[in-house]
């Protein structure tokens, strides 16, 4: 798809300086910009780059000033970064807009389906299932009995939904994510073999939860897995059963949360983070990469290390861990010293 100058000021309600008319149906970055692109200037360090791109549209900052002749049309805007980043929203909008239902697929005849869905080739949606306006069940994507996904959101191909679920709006579950499998829950008898414990819960999504690739959000035992509003996981995380995750929390790659944890609002959780279960983690609270948690956690702390430690008690034991053979060293040659004089 196409777009000129003009169209494109007109969504960002900028001013275009050079040819309104020029067209672009690419993005790229400002040093990589060839005919037919658009790109865009907000880093003064890549402003060298205005001058040789190839781009033909670049979005700039207003108070840009040229110093040299440009070959590409600007369209000035207050805010470059932003105006791009709306740009690509806009442009992931028009990409994603499918509607309809592809076959072959199986759709079952207890199933309603809100306005504008979209089911594509070899996808399942069970009985009960309740899909809202605009959402998109991409190819090969599992859907089961009595789940509910809400306007907008979306399921990308190889998803998973186990049944009784509930996604909110504007949702986003990407490829290989699992919703709402079994909880590990076992119990061991006396003969020291594991049982399986029914786990007959489910998961709740709240709005705006995007979920990673190969994510896993297993189901509560009794009652539910719950990821508050605006919670974003990044790929391959495991979250366990009876979890709750609050409102806006950000959680990094290969993260694991055991189980009945409670997880605040606006944390900040490196990746490779280890959580063990039936602890609370308070709010505004940020865990570095690697670290172990195995504590509660008050609000606004900011841990690293496993076990982790306070972030300024960590820096100021690694100094002297850096420098432990040298201490060692040093203890040695007193005791030398010492036992020398006796």
């Amino acid at each position: 798809m196409k777009f000129t100058a003009e169209q494109i000021a007109g969504i960002l309600e900028g001013e275009v300086v050079g040819n309104p008319t020029v067209e672009v149906s690419e993005l790229a970055k400002i040093e990589e910009g060839k005919e037919g692109t658009l790109t865009f200037l907000a880093n003064p360090k890549y402003k060298p780059f205005i001058y040789s791109t190839k781009a033909s549209i670049t979005i700039v900052n207003a108070d840009f000033e040229t110093e040299e002749d440009l070959s590409t049309t600007l369209i000035k805007v207050d805010d470059a970064y932003g105006a791009f980043t709306k740009l690509l929203e806009y442009y992931n909008q028009i990409k994603l807009n499918k509607a309809g239902v592809e076959q072959p697929s199986h759709i079952s005849d207890s199933a309603m389906l809100g306005d504008n869905c979209y089911v594509g080739a070899f996808a399942y949606i069970g009985d009960n299932v309740k899909l809202g306006d605009n959402v998109k069940i991409y190819p090969s994507a599992y859907v089961g009995d009595n789940v509910t996904i809400s306007d907008n959101s979306i399921v990308f191909s190889g998803g998973k939904i186990y049944s009784e679920c509930i996604i909110g709006k504007n949702c986003v579950i990407n490829s290989g994510a699992i919703i709402g499998a079994d909880g590990f829950g076992f119990a061991p008898n006396e003969k020291g073999e594991y049982s399986k414990v029914p786990q007959i819960g489910n998961v709740i999504l709240e709005d705006f939860v995007d979920v990673g690739a190969g994510t896993t959000i297993d189901r509560a035992t009794l009652g539910s897995t719950i990821i508050r509003r605006g919670v974003k996981l990044d790929n391959q995380i495991q979250i366990a059963h009876n979890v709750e995750i609050g409102k806006n929390t950000v959680i990094a790659a290969q993260t694991g949360v055991a189980g009945s944890t409670k997880i605040g609002e606006n944390c900040q959780i490196g990746g490779q983070v280890g959580i063990v279960g039936h602890i609370t983690i308070g709010n505004n609270v940020k865990i570095q990469a690697q670290s172990g948690i195995g504590r509660h956690v008050k609000d606004n702390e900011v841990l690293q290390g496993s076990p982790a430690l306070t972030y300024g008690d960590y820096n100021k034991s690694y100094v002297y861990f850096k420098n432990l053979p040298k201490i060692v060293k040093n203890i040695n040659d007193l005791e030398k010293k010492v036992n020398g004089n006796n």
